[in-house]
């Protein structure tokens, strides 16, 4: 068994409030969930407006289909025009590691 979890820093647009950035961070959020069949939420920052944090994780038989598909949500996000990606960390690891 193979587990991976990436986590998003995101810098929002034009963002003034909390409830701004909530119709920015749901939608991305809805997106990666629907998309690819992963865990998705928003993480961290919840207290700023212009900041975010998305933690996406998910479980397979294998290590290179967990690759595949971070590499695939990280394409994704990094492709919204509303948010620029700051950085993207991300971690693979098996039952093995424990």
């Amino acid at each position: 068994m193979w587990m991976g979890i990436i986590e998003f820093d995101l810098l929002l647009g034009d963002v003034h409030s909390l409830k701004g950035k909530r119709s920015v961070v749901r939608p991305i959020v809805a997106e990666v969930r629907r998309k690819f069949e992963v865990s998705a939420a928003e993480t961290g920052q919840l207290d700023l407006h212009r900041r975010a944090e998305i933690g996406v994780g998910l479980v397979s038989a294998t290590g290179g289909h967990i690759t595949e598909v971070l590499d695939a949500v990280e394409r994704l996000v990094a492709a919204r025009p509303e948010v620029e990606l700051l950085s993207a960390r991300r971690r693979i690891f098996n039952a093995d590691d424990w």
